[in-house]
């Protein structure tokens, strides 16, 4: 995919990518509402859920690192999760994308949402799921672009900054 800024590649996550990974996240976690973790995690707290992800099978994390001579910065992740630990939503996951401030806007969670929807066609998943803190309008038309529709909100679910927070949950039908 080519951006203003140049040429951007998605790829497999990789223990490469931890520090960049939990840097970019604890951004989220320190400075909005958008992930309801409320304590930043160094790269060793953060490394089981890496390696929860592995390259292959229904739980997915890819990358979208800025391309070019040598390493260019990470610009986002997308992953899919076990929806619920139970083994009848083994067919379920929960999907979320992540992008670095500097490239919202620039069509990086597109292109990992394409990315991670074309590696799961061919798993064994039946529905996706996100749930999406409220209000995030850039969130809510990126989900619904890959087809997700509203399935309802849990109301002040969650406490962060002081205040609570709304929960939509969208479903996206893989099958």
């Amino acid at each position: 995919m080519s951006t203003e800024r140049g040429e951007v590649q998605v790829r497999a996550g990789a223990e490469t990518d931890l520090t960049a990974l939990t840097d970019l996240y604890n951004h989220y976690i320190r400075e909005t509402a958008i992930t309801f973790d409320t304590e930043p995690f160094s790269p060793a707290q953060r490394r089981p859920w890496l390696l929860s992800h592995p390259k292959d099978g229904p739980h997915r994390l890819l990358v979208a690192q800025s391309a070019g001579e040598g390493d260019g910065p990470l610009l986002g992740y997308a992953t899919s999760s076990a929806f619920r630990p139970k083994g009848a939503y083994a067919t379920s996951v929960e999907t979320t994308v992540y992008c670095a401030p500097e490239a919202a806007g620039r069509g990086v969670g597109t292109l990992l949402y394409r990315a991670l929807f074309a590696a799961l066609a061919d798993e064994d998943v039946h529905r996706a799921y996100a749930g999406i803190t409220q209000p995030n309008e850039a969130s809510v038309r990126l989900h619904s672009r890959f087809g997700f529709r509203p399935l309802g909100t849990f109301t002040e679910v969650g406490r962060k900054f002081g205040r609570y927070w709304d929960v939509a949950w969208y479903q996206k039908d893989l099958r």
